[in-house]
């Protein structure tokens, strides 16, 4: 019975971004993350003070481009403006461009105690999928002229 409430529990998704976002370029390291919170629910069962507690324990996601890492307990943490386009253990690299979504499930461990006895497990997992996070793929390309746009102003680049 608790099981089947435990799943029943409107455990809210977590929040998750990317960097940089919501465009990246193609070949270059996008950070994703994720910030899932603890959650407890308080209910009577059968006559009794139920608290179920949900805690984020692993992560799936998938990147959009057919990419799924997890389930990982690896949530990844956003990084200071100045280390975007770092690697991290969360990050991903676009081989194509166009527009795509990340999504993320979050999988939760349930524990619960009865009339505040102690803490029991909850068999299974709960997963709740996060809302898709929209991201366009770009590519980028550099050019190197040598025309000195002074001495010939209709040369490349100028």
């Amino acid at each position: 019975m608790i099981a089947h409430e435990f799943q029943r529990t409107p455990v809210a998704a977590a929040e998750f971004g990317s960097q940089p976002g919501p465009h990246t370029l193609r070949g270059k390291e996008t950070n994703v993350w994720a910030e899932a919170k603890t959650q407890t629910f308080n209910l009577t069962l059968l006559g009794q003070k139920v608290v179920i507690t949900a805690t984020p324990a692993a992560y799936t996601w998938s990147y959009g481009d057919g990419t799924i890492w997890g389930p990982t307990p690896i949530h990844g943490a956003p990084l200071h403006t100045d280390r975007i386009g770092e690697q991290t253990q969360t990050s991903h690299v676009y081989t194509e461009t166009g527009r795509l979504a990340i999504n993320l499930t979050t999988h939760f461990n349930g524990s619960y105690s009865v009339n505040g006895g102690p803490d029991l497990p909850i068999p299974g997992q709960g997963s709740i999928p996060s809302s898709a996070l929209p991201l366009t793929v770009w590519r980028a390309e550099t050019h190197l002229y040598a025309d000195d746009c002074f001495v010939n102003p209709h040369g490349v680049g100028c």
